[in-house]
């Protein structure tokens, strides 16, 4: 099954101290998804379908430098990187950047959510590979994370666990580096595939298994239920993050899917549980319906409204499968404010038939299936255009004959979705032709500077990664473009740009 569909079918079927900090590498300045100490930005964009050597949908990892520094290849095969590529890894299906050791380098975290560990199938892990003034993986041994009597993460890898499905990492408001790695497949006892996540803190990687029911300083939201799924989506900031349970059932309304938020605030040494998040609550929109998978995605934000209010955090939650009417499957996307003091407040619905929304939605768009976010304002001050919302719609079809194009839809976190909103499509913005299955908006990547769209499927020669101003408007063109097979990237591409940081 490749990337697209199985996360599509996701849908429808489913306190330690603190650490020193570790003194600046010289010449490393702290600069954001920076692996090599210049002060660049570099990207980094997996094609997690990849075959190495002789070994299909094993994966690879390709490092962009900024400032035209080279490229890099990380594979399983890579010197320094542990393990050797097998079919069917994926290697890369998630990554996430942060400082790891807190040296003022950009580290980079990998999931290979199938990759087997002995006997069990699709067990899976992550590898944190760290930069250096001399570039990432040519200093400081590469670390791996996985179940097992010889790992570091709690408990023993079983089948189908998917740990690395899902990664969020960051430094929390006090500084101190995390990095989350949600486990979906985790069974608990008999209760196959409800699910887990680690909380990995401080530069000594101290880790926490945190599962549905966890006494955690006030229990986790949910039960722990076949199917939840929890840990399949993760998101944070500074001082929230939040995990998804797409396949959360809400009484009998099976696949409905719910969130929770914890704040970094470590009690009892785990992090601190603050709302659980349904439309089975009476003060958030819509009803809870089968297959609706409300947190298949998520993306979050710092924001205050203002000054002198405490940081707080926007957080966007999409439902995919959200029916409009008798619209089967059209989705939407429903944005919460997280206040300082960790209280829960919706504040947006956001549809394609909301008012002054470009589009309209259609049975199968899947709108909120990906998304991604960004706060342009130091101060995280609010403004329509300064907290922007990426809005993946893989389903939308230009035509009859080309389904499946899909779009990308940038609205504002902040106010009216309608008042700054903007749209781009395959032959409208993104670069190409309208054609069948190129599932635009199935990948999304968010800098300060830029909103990344990869487009990993449908025509080859239209494999590529896009970048867009974030107030971008509507058909406009993307800032830059990067292709295999140009700039020093390596040709040949089987999923080139299914994620990209």
């Amino acid at each position: 099954m490749t990337v697209a569909a199985s996360v599509l079918a996701l849908v429808l079927s489913t306190a330690p101290p603190l650490t020193p900090q570790a003194a600046a590498a010289a010449g490393c300045a702290g600069a954001e998804s920076d692996f090599n100490g210049d002060g660049i930005r570099d990207t980094v964009i997996a094609d997690p379908e990849a075959t190495v050597g002789t070994h299909q949908r094993a994966g690879k990892v390709t490092i962009v430098h900024g400032g035209g520094k080279g490229v890099l290849e990380l594979t399983q095969d890579s010197p320094g990187i542990p393990g050797g590529p097998e079919a069917d890894d994926q290697y890369g299906y998630a990554l996430a950047v942060y400082d790891a050791d807190s040296d003022g380098c950009s580290d980079l975290a990998i999931g290979a959510p199938h990759e087997d560990l002995g006997t069990s199938a699709d067990a899976g892990l992550v590898h944190i590979v760290y930069g250096s003034t001399t570039g990432l993986n040519t200093g400081r041994a590469a670390k791996e994370h996985l179940q097992g009597a010889s790992g570091t993460l709690a408990g023993g890898a079983e089948p189908g666990d998917w740990t690395g499905y899902a990664l969020a990492a960051g430094e929390t408001a006090s500084g101190t580096p995390y990095l989350l790695i949600g486990s979906p497949g985790e069974s608990l006892g008999t209760v196959e595939d409800a699910g887990a996540f680690f909380y990995i803190r401080g530069t000594a990687q101290t880790v926490v298994h945190v599962n549905q029911g966890t006494d955690a300083g006030g229990a986790v939201p949910g039960d722990v239920e076949v199917n939840d799924r929890f840990g399949a989506s993760l998101a944070a900031s500074p001082t929230h993050f939040a995990v998804g349970t797409p396949g959360e059932a809400l009484g009998t309304t099976t696949f409905a899917g719910g969130v929770a938020v914890f704040s970094h605030e470590q009690v009892a040494g785990h992090p601190k549980p603050l709302a659980g998040l349904g439309q089975d609550n009476p003060d958030i929109s819509g009803s809870e319906e089968q297959g609706d998978g409300f947190g298949t995605s998520l993306a979050m934000v710092p924001y205050r409204p203002l000054p002198i209010v405490p940081a707080g955090s926007l957080l966007a939650v999409g439902v995919p499968g959200e029916d409009l009417s008798t619209t089967v499957d059209a989705g939407a996307v429903q944005i919460f404010h997280i206040s300082s003091a960790g209280e829960v407040t919706e504040r947006e619905w956001v549809d394609q038939n909301t008012t002054d929304v470009e589009q309209e939605s259609e049975a199968g768009d899947f709108f909120g299936q990906r998304l991604a976010a960004v706060g342009l304002t130091a101060g995280g001050l609010p403004s329509s255009r300064a907290f922007r919302l990426a809005i993946g719609v893989p389903g939308k079809q230009s035509s009859d004959e080309h389904r499946d194009t899909g779009g990308v839809h940038i609205v504002p976190m902040v106010g009216p979705p309608g008042a700054a909103d903007n749209w781009i499509e395959p032959g409208n913005g993104i670069p190409g032709t309208p054609a069948k299955g190129r599932l635009a908006g199935m990948s999304l990547g968010a800098t300060p500077d830029s909103l990344w769209v990869g487009m990993p499927y449908g025509p080859v020669e239209g494999h590529a990664v896009h970048a867009f101003s974030w107030n971008v408007a509507t058909g406009g063109a993307p800032t830059s473009t990067l292709r295999p097979g140009e700039g020093g990237i390596p040709a040949g591409s089987t999923a080139f740009g299914a994620v990209v940081r």
